[in-house]
């Protein structure tokens, strides 16, 4: 798509953003991911049913308590655009050449109105799709109570430091070089990649200032630092939009990056703290399709976790409920509802779905849109029910739908009903269907627009 074009673009999903309130997060969407090997946007890539982006930019804006969010897009951006939506305090900004992490923020802060300064700023590497809005929180707090000018999420590396790719947070030791104490103990001095930790010579020490005390690090002591850089970031506002603009891309990539504002504030003064997050797991991104596959995973074992006592799954490995669908399963749980539902291998169910009681869904069945199903009702293998997003599908209680059906559109069924193999039912908004009680439709029929 043209410049023009994704500008015009912008335009039409841009929303106002709030000048009172407490922040503006700036999430970081515009790369595509070479290593990752798709023709899709890397932040476009779905991790239990929602693209990557979409999770960070939910966290956010539930972490931080309706901040205001900037979502830098560049290569796939119209699709990045049209995935997210137009929504409330919320704007793009297009990156139209991708020269770093640093650089996109730099493109995101002058196009931000300038009340933004007035504002902490947070910043989010959009592939982080496992983060929950109460690690946002813990490190919305701990910045906040800080008297850091700016502060880095960190993560705890627990396998072989050998495999550590992560960037190392370097902290100021507890004495300098020459064993006098220092003063700004654990303070960060910058982070350190880990391909040039160990590029670095294994005898000869590695030294560093800070605040005119000069430290040393032996390489193997870098290399076994276990915390690490997550890319998420806090800043004030002022400090922040006054000291962007020194970045440089001095490196071999040539590229400008966020990392080095850690050494600008450095030298300037001000403060630079870190926080650790709750969970590695929390701040895990992925740079190749196996790394998703895991994160996947991961989310699947949580909402299993989460549903083991509720629901009864055939196969625990081998079902996806979205995250809307188990939120209402939790409550009802807890407001004492008994729900008996069962869940078959390979069970897909993707929209805002209400269950009744005594639910119970055999093998491959898929269940997307608006649906609404009654107590005691029985779906067999391979049934389809399904909407358009504003489109209701109703079946009432103790009806039996059975295999390899397909029920979609604006369609209700009512109680005690038998939807023998072989039926094809289908509402639209101008021709509902609408099958009343006690009804048994045979096998091989298709229904359209009937009452």
């Amino acid at each position: 798509m043209a410049k023009e074009e994704v500008h015009k673009l912008i335009q039409q999903y841009n929303n106002e953003l709030n000048p009172d309130a407490e922040a503006t997060a700036i999430i970081l969407a515009a790369g595509h991911g070479t290593r990752i090997k798709s023709q899709r946007s890397k932040m476009l890539h779905k991790i239990w049913g929602k693209t990557t982006v979409e999770r960070v930019s939910t966290a956010a804006r539930r972490g931080l308590r309706d901040a205001n969010i900037c979502l830098v897009v560049g290569i796939k951006a119209a699709s990045v655009i049209q995935t997210i939506g137009k929504q409330e305090q919320q704007v793009f900004v297009y990156q139209e050449e991708q020269m770093g992490t640093g650089h996109a923020v730099q493109v995101a802060l002058e196009a931000l109105p300038d009340f933004v300064k007035e504002q902490n700023i947070y910043v989010f590497p959009g592939d982080i799709g496992l983060l929950q809005h109460a690690t946002v929180e813990e490190f919305r707090e701990d910045f906040r109570k800080s008297l850091s000018d700016m502060m880095v999420l960190t993560g705890k590396y627990e396998g072989d430091p050998e495999e550590n790719y992560y960037g190392r947070i370097v902290r100021v030791p507890a004495v300098d070089i020459n064993g006098d104490p220092t003063k700004h103990a654990g303070n960060v001095i910058s982070i350190m990649e880990s391909k040039d930790i160990h590029a670095l010579s294994p005898e000869k020490p590695f030294q560093v200032k800070y605040d005119g005390d000069t430290f040393a690090f032996q390489q193997r002591e870098l290399i076994e630092i276990a915390e690490f850089n997550t890319g998420v970031f806090a800043f004030r506002g002022k400090p922040l939009f006054k000291h962007i603009d020194k970045l440089d891309a001095d490196n071999v990539q040539g590229e400008l990056y966020v990392t080095d504002l850690i050494k600008i504030f450095n030298n300037e003064g001000l403060a630079v703290g870190a926080s650790t997050a709750r969970s590695n797991r929390d701040v895990l991104g992925f740079n190749n399709k196996s790394v998703l596959k895991g994160m996947n995973s991961l989310y699947q074992r949580d909402a299993y976790e989460k549903l083991k006592n509720i629901v009864r799954f055939r196969d625990p490995e081998d079902f996806f409920v979205n995250d809307e669908t188990v939120e209402k399963l939790i409550t009802l749980d807890q407001d004492g509802t008994t729900l008996d539902l069962n869940i078959g291998k390979g069970v897909y169910i993707n929209g805002d779905i209400d269950f009744g009681a005594g639910v119970e869904i055999k093998d491959g069945a898929h269940i997307t849109g608006n649906v609404k199903i009654g107590n005691n009702v029985l779906i067999h293998k391979g049934v389809e029910l399904s909407t358009y997003e504003d489109q209701e599908l109703v079946v009432g209680d103790n009806t039996i739908i059975f295999q390899d059906n397909i029920v979609k559109g604006n369609t209700t069924i009512g109680r005690d009903c038998r939807i023998e193999s072989g039926v094809n039912v289908t509402g639209s908004d101008k021709y509902p269907t609408r099958i009343g009680d006690s009804v048994m439709v045979k096998g091989t029929s298709y229904i359209f627009g009937s009452i």
